[in-house]
Formats: structure tokens, C-alpha cells, sequence
């Protein structure tokens, strides 16, 4: 089926739900529920603090929620203490969540269920491709090697099945009309060969659970919107509005990143790093604000925010310097 919206996506789980058919762990939201969902693989940096701030100031605008959601499936990267760490970081910058905090090691089950849904649809399939053959194949996305059978015997990593003739599309809330062919990206992986559960189906299944009702994230993520979007209408699942915020890069560097100095959180320094992250989002506080509390900041923040600031911004360049500010 062509044309499939995001809008026309959100009506049929709405109609879904009105029949009693949606999943039995979604929770009807209120009203406005946004998250953070960090990955506990090294310390904050400038780039996670302009994601959580927009996610965060998104929600309190609308007199919203604010949830907060440990990425930690991968148990091999996750590094000892850092969630904790993340926590006192959030708590020092102003940046206080509501609820508990979820950790999705500890949701395995939930996902072990919605994989069998879909097995049973026939939306999967079994694939033996390791990540260098796809490399090496020269295909942009999934070039369809397994899914009649896997190529060869061994362990195998679980595809979901995607209409390659269709297109998705949905108006984003930052970036404005987004469409790709699902042709193009190709299967998901939803099952990972070493048995963990991949970040797709997980964050699908997270954001229904939680009842999420938007999504205000990286620009790194628009390319998994279209298969998570396809993954709710196979679960029979709401989806929510997505917003993807420009994404702050290194120059010569790239995306900031954990695994380099582009680390400069200091919540000594909260107020400045924050009125620096505002900036970055086009809302820089007056200059009497410069030098206030995070708790200040966040309140003119809150009071001013309007996404229309950024709007089809992608990505904002930053000097080495100014990622350490």
C-alpha cells in the first residue's frame, strides 16, 4: 500500500483501540507524554543535553510529562554506574523526570511477546547475514538475501518483514514532511544473532507501554522512524508525534560522541551548559539569565519555547571549544 501516513497510522490504532484490539500492556496517556531514553554507555555530553532539554522543555510546555528510560539491552557496552550517573547529571541541570525510571533490561518479556505476534503474522524471518556480508554487498540497506530461508546454517538474527512497495510518511513536528520507501532501508533487525532484542522493537513496544505520546529526539533517528511507525501498525499499537531535533556536530568530527572528549557535562558549570544548549536551539536566554540557576533558566525556557525556532534544521556545527563550554 502506498502513501501511508503517520496521521493514517494514528487513526487506524485509534479505531484498533476503540475495539478493544490494542495491545494489552499500551496505557491510554491522559495527555502529553514525552521521554528521554538514553543509553548508559559512557557520561552525558552537549549533544544528549540538547535532546534531553528539547524532549524535556517539549513536555513541560504543554503541561506535559516527562518520562525517563534507560536504554540498557546491550549488557556488553553498558559501563557499571552510569546510569546512576546519568540520573545525578539530569538532577543537577533542572532536568527532573516524572515517575520511575524504567530500565529495559528489565521489560525482556514484554518484547519476547510482541516477537512472537508478529512470528505468528508472518512478519518475520530468520537471517544469517552478519553486518560484514552487508557491508561488503554494497546495498544501502537490506538487500533481501533470507528471506526466503537464511543463507547459510547458524545462528541467526530475526528480520521484521516490511512491504518493500510501500512508502511511508509523516508530517515531523521539527523537520516537516518526511518519505522514504521502505524498499530502500530494507528488513530490521528485531532480534539480534547473540539473542538480544534490537532497539526497533524495543523502543516500539517502550513507547506504547509507557504510553508515550510524543517522541522528541535526535535527527540520527529519522531513518527508524519509518520502520517503527510500520512496526506499531503491525502490533496494533498508537503512534505517537515525532519531533527530531537538529543534531550538534564536531567540526572535522562529526556527531559528538561518548567515546571522545565531546564529554564537557559539568554540573558545576549546569547553568552555563545549559543557557549554551538553549542557544544551540535558538533559544538563547537574555544576557541578565546568562549566569542563573538551572531551575531560572528552565522556567524562561519553558515559558518561551516554541519549535518553530529550528524548524528543518538537521544539524548545528559547533567549534571544539564551545562542545567543552
Amino acid at each position: 500500500m502506498n502513501g501511508s501516513t503517520a496521521t493514517a497510522t494514528t487513526d487506524t490504532a485509534n479505531a484498533a483501540r476503540a475495539a478493544g484490539e490494542s495491545g494489552p500492556d499500551y496505557v491510554r496517556p491522559p495527555a502529553y507524554v514525552g521521554r528521554f531514553a538514553p543509553s548508559p554507555t559512557g557520561a552525558l555530553h552537549l549533544g544528549s543535553l540538547v535532546a534531553a532539554l528539547g524532549s524535556f522543555l517539549d513536555a513541560r510546555k504543554a503541561g506535559g510529562r516527562w518520562l525517563l528510560r534507560m536504554e540498557d539491552l546491550d549488557t556488553t557496552r553498558v559501563i557499571p554506574g552510569c546510569s546512576d550517573e546519568m540520573l545525578r547529571t539530569l538532577e543537577a541541570f533542572g532536568l527532573h523526570w516524572d515517575g520511575a525510571v524504567e530500565f529495559q533490561s528489565r521489560r525482556t518479556a514484554l518484547y519476547a511477546d510482541s516477537l512472537e505476534a508478529l512470528r505468528t503474522t508472518g512478519l518475520t524471518f530468520e537471517c544469517s547475514c552478519s553486518r560484514r556480508e552487508l557491508a561488503d554487498s554494497g546495498e544501502t540497506g537490506y538487500p533481501g538475501t533470507c528471506r526466503t530461508a537464511p543463507a547459510r546454517c547458524g545462528p541467526t538474527a530475526t528480520r521484521f518483514r516490511v512491504n518493500t512497495e510501500e512508502v511511508v510518511s509523516w508530517m515531523d513536528l521539527i523537520q516537516g514532511s518526511c518519505l522514504y520507501e521502505l524498499r530502500t532501508l530494507g528488513d530490521p533487525v528485531i532480534r539480534r544473532r547473540d539473542g538480544v532484542f534490537a532497539y526497533q522493537l524495543a523502543v516500539v513496544v517502550d513507547d506504547a507501554a509507557q504510553g508515550v505520546s510524543h517522541v522528541i529526539r535526535g535527527a540520527d533517528l529519522l531513518e527508524s522512524t519509518p520502520w517503527q511507525i510500520e512496526l506499531q501498525k503491525a502490533l496494533k499499537l498508537p503512534t505517537p508525534h515525532y519531533g527530531h531535533l537538529p543534531l550538534i556536530m564536531e567540526e572535522t568530527l562529526g556527531k559528538l560522541a561518548k567515546s571522545r572528549g565531546s564529554l564537557a557535562l559539568d554540573p558545576t558549570l549546569a547553568g552555563n551548559q545549559l543557557a549554551t544548549a538553549l542557544g544551540l536551539l535558538s533559544h538563547t536566554p537574555p544576557a541578565e539569565l546568562q549566569h542563573s540557576s538551572p531551575d531560572t533558566l528552565l522556567a524562561w525556557a519553558t515559558a518561551h519555547w516554541n519549535l518553530d525556532r529550528f524548524q528543518r534544521v538537521k544539524k548545528i556545527v559547533v567549534s571544539r571549544p564551545m562542545s567543552h563550554v
